[in-house]
């Protein structure tokens, strides 16, 4: 059992409204999106946004997950989906650039806003790992949060190839 101090408890509250915010932001996103690969990626970043208030939850009842294990597993996944994404680049950068510009205006505003969203819960996340005495509570903010760049990364590369970006 974890003993918090009232502003690792503070921070901890903190992160979970903001994760509660993005499952409720990731679910209306994909209700909103018009291309169907996009209502998928937010489609699941609702669902990791959903572990992530879980296992926030977990720490405020007083247990710290063990993330060590869970990443070897999951080191596993991303080098095979890393892979997967390799291949796919080299495909879709032969697509002609005004194919790719062809997008949807609502799809690029929720793409945008799930980006600033992910770039405020990193930044929270950041502010967080510094504040906690307890190593294996940093760990699993920092596994958190490096999860929450890769979710921003997926946001930024369905916006590049899409042609969102100037």
């Amino acid at each position: 059992m974890v003993n918090l101090d009232t502003k690792e408890r503070y921070l901890l509250e903190d992160a979970k409204t903001q994760e509660a915010l993005c499952v409720a932001k990731y679910k209306e996103h994909s209700e909103k999106a018009s291309c169907p690969e996009l209502k998928n990626l937010f489609s699941s970043l609702a669902s990791k946004e959903q572990e992530h208030l879980d296992t926030i939850n977990q720490i405020l009842s007083g247990t710290v997950p063990n993330v060590e294990q869970n990443q070897s597993k999951q080191g596993q996944q991303t080098q095979q989906n890393t892979q997967s994404q390799f291949n796919l680049g080299n495909l879709q950068s032969q697509t002609p650039i005004n194919m790719q510009a062809n997008y949807n205006e609502t799809d690029k505003l929720l793409c945008e806003d799930g980006l600033s969203m992910e770039k405020y819960v990193s930044a929270t996340y950041n502010t967080s790992i510094f504040e906690f005495r307890d190593e294996n509570i940093r760990k699993v903010l920092n596994h958190i949060q490096t999860e929450e760049q890769g979710h921003g990364k997926k946001i930024y590369d369905y916006m590049h190839q899409h042609g969102m970006y100037n």
